[in-house]
Formats: C-alpha cells, sequence, structure tokens
C-alpha cells in the first residue's frame, strides 16, 4: 500500500498486541495504521502458543524483589485466558484454542512443597490451581516420567495455534478498516509542533494525532531520544517442533525448576520451549539457534516426557521474547500527551489481546476498563531514570 501522510492512530508494532490494539481501535470507528516491521522476528511471529496463567516458580526464585508486582498481574492472565475464548468465538474460525489445563510438574520434595506454597498463595489470590500427587498425574498425565514426583495443575491454562491466530487476527483487523504497512521500521519519533506525532521510517514521514508504542524490546530505543527510560530488553529464546505423532500430552506442561515447556498441536506436533538461550546476530541482530540449546532443551523435553525420545526434529527457531520487571508497560506516558505504551508482562503472547484491549481503552479515553491500569503506568520508570 502507499504510506498515508497522516492518520488518526499509529500503532508502532504488527504483533499479537499491536494487531488486538487495532482491531478494538477499528472496531470502535478510529481510523488506524499499524506499522509492522516484519523482517525481524519479534515475539509474536515466532511464538509457541503457551498460554501462560500461574506465577513461574523459577522467576519466584530468580527474582523474588518482583513477587509482588508479579501478584498484582495475577488478574490480568486469568482474564487475558478468557479473552483469547471470547476473541476465537469474535473471529468466527478455529485457532485450535485448548484450555485444557497447565502442569508445572516437580521432581524432588523440596520443589513440590515450593509449588505448594505457591499454591496457596495463588488460590487465594483466585487462581483455580490444586496440588497433585504422583498417582493422580498418572491417573490425568500418564505420559510424564518416572522422576517427575508431582505438579500444580492450573485450570485457566492452555495452548492455541499462534500461526492461525496471527492471520486471524490480521485479517479482522483489515475487514474493520484498518490498515497494516509491513516491512517499515520506525527509527524515530518526535513530537509535531502543531499537534500529535511525528514517526520516521525508511518511507519517510508520518504524522499521527496518536500514537502507540507495541514495539515489545523496541519500545524502550523509541522512548530513550524523548528522555524516557523504559527499560525493555530483548531476550533471544530457542524453539523447537517434532514431528507430528498420535495424542500424547493434553496439557501445557512446564517445570518448577528447569527451562522447558511443552504443548502438542492439533496436527500431532510437539513444540519444545521454555526459555533456553538464542543470540543476536549480525547487523539487523537476528535472532539465532545456538546448538546446545537445541540439545539441552530436547534432552530435557525427553527426560520428563520419555516417549519424546522417540520423535524425529523437524525444525528449529529462534525468536525475541520482551523482558522489562515482570510487569506491562500500559497506558499514556506522562508528560507525553497522545503517546501510549503496549508491552505486556511476563508471558507476553497470553496477555496480547487483553493488553491489545486496554490499550485501546486508554487511547479511546475510556473510564470503564476492567483494571485499573494506573500501576502499570511507564513512568513508574521515571525515579529510576533520575537516579541514573
Amino acid at each position: 500500500m502507499t504510506p498515508p501522510r497522516e492518520v488518526a492512530v499509529a500503532i508502532v508494532g504488527g504483533g499479537i498486541v499491536g494487531l488486538c490494539t487495532a482491531l478494538e481501535l477499528a472496531r470502535a470507528g478510529t481510523e488506524v495504521l499499524v506499522l509492522d516491521d516484519a523482517a525481524r522476528l519479534g515475539g509474536t511471529t515466532a511464538n509457541a502458543g503457551s498460554l501462560h496463567v500461574q506465577m513461574q516458580s523459577r522467576f519466584i526464585r530468580m527474582y523474588p524483589e518482583q513477587v509482588p508486582g508479579l501478584e498484582r498481574s495475577l488478574p490480568l492472565y486469568t482474564a487475558a485466558a478468557r479473552r483469547w475464548t471470547e476473541l476465537e468465538r469474535e473471529l468466527g474460525t478455529s485457532i485450535e484454542l485448548k484450555p485444557s489445563g497447565g502442569l508445572m510438574v516437580a521432581e524432588t520434595t523440596e520443589s513440590y512443597e515450593f509449588l505448594a506454597r505457591k499454591c496457596e498463595r495463588e488460590k487465594r489470590l483466585g487462581l483455580r490451581v490444586e496440588m497433585l500427587g504422583r498417582a493422580e498425574l498418572a491417573r490425568i498425565a500418564p505420559y510424564l516420567g518416572e522422576a517427575v514426583v508431582g505438579a500444580e495443575f492450573c485450570a485457566e491454562e492452555g495452548k492455541l495455534n499462534p500461526l492461525l491466530a496471527n492471520q486471524a487476527v490480521r485479517r479482522a483487523v483489515l475487514a474493520e478498516g484498518g490498515a497494516i504497512l509491513p516491512e517499515t521500521r520506525v527509527e524515530h519519533l518526535a513530537p509535531d509542533p502543531r499537534g500529535g506525532w511525528v514517526l520516521r521510517s525508511a518511507s519517510g514521514e508520518l504524522r499521527a494525532g496518536r500514537v502507540v508504542l507495541a514495539a515489545g524490546a523496541g519500545t524502550g530505543g523509541l522512548l530513550a531520544p524523548l528522555g524516557l527510560r523504559v527499560p525493555t530488553v530483548a531476550e533471544p529464546l530457542h524453539m523447537n517442533v517434532t514431528e507430528a505423532t498420535a495424542p500424547l500430552i493434553s496439557h501445557l506442561v512446564q517445570h518448577a525448576e528447569r527451562m522447558i515447556t511443552l504443548k502438542q498441536l492439533a496436527a500431532g506436533q510437539v513444540v519444545v520451549g521454555g526459555g533456553w538461550p538464542a543470540r543476536l546476530h549480525g547487523e539487523r541482530q537476528h535472532p539465532t539457534v545456538e546448538a546446545s540449546s537445541l540439545i539441552g532443551n530436547l534432552r530435557l523435553a525427553s527426560h520428563i516426557v520419555p516417549r519424546l525420545a522417540r520423535l524425529r526434529l523437524i525444525r528449529s527457531w529462534a525468536g525475541v521474547n520482551t523482558t522489562v520487571d515482570g510487569q506491562c508497560v500500559l497506558g499514556e506516558v506522562p508528560g507525553r500527551p497522545g503517546l501510549f505504551t503496549a508491552v505486556p508482562g511476563d508471558a507476553g503472547y497470553t496477555l496480547g489481546p487483553l493488553v491489545g484491549r486496554l490499550a485501546a481503552g486508554a487511547v479511546l479515553g475510556r473510564r470503564d476498563l476492567d483494571f485499573d491500569i494506573r500501576p502499570f503506568s511507564p513512568g513508574r520508570f521515571a525515579g529510576a531514570a533520575a537516579l541514573a
């Protein structure tokens, strides 16, 4: 398409958050343009399709100072899981959404007891979670290996096919009158003296009345020249997928202490992820597979589900996750009228449609949002910037 020179709302980032924000705005009758740097693999285009709700045990141990923020965010995750169910119905097409529950497995008594304490806290915060011993696991998850002694089960968790979901949301944006400008990397953002904002890319300048930064790890870089510190960090991660097999893994499976997630797609392939590192390579910082992660990821998967050792690997890839402080960065930027951020929290794809709805509500000035997004304001980093 020919790039327009002016638009009511420009969204920087064509991942699941940017697309869902655009869909909500377009449905409200707002002129919206998504600027999508599709040449760079972000979290959405490389996502494995896990729908996470419960807090990550390993993350809690590594970053105990972030636990209050994680607990404050828990209601967002339960609502996000419901929003995915609503979105599939609204799209009118299957995205292979399976809210079949998630298992966080433990291999030691100490790990199981840590999960049990986490489980009790999550129950008090409203999650549908329970602890399962070995006998109960043998009944509902017979595919798990003997090394697993128990697990925490979260009923709200599940999985979907991100390839189907991404394309379905993209089609819906276009059908509602939204526009998408592909292969466009916004390089600079500045206030327009006449009001609104000016965005510069290789395609030229674009003026927008309002701007939503849904650029994941790139959000901080766009805000820095404005004197704003939002510490978004690109975290390259590794994923594998096996050949198709008969139905085997019915849940989202993750580990209490180690980096692993497992889920089986409707067509039978098993997606193996969980946070093993990749690397950013070359001038374009392209996410690139590391052989050590490929081997370690598959070895651990076969340890947890021994039958996976019989399957052939058909593909490995890397993508970029965005980390901040475990919480969303969401809402209007203080002191910068018309500039909004929409960066999801720890499990960004899970939160995508909900964050998109909340971001669109903020742009439209709605006061009836389901959540108070003020605690997630990008302004919360202002004190850290002053200290720096």
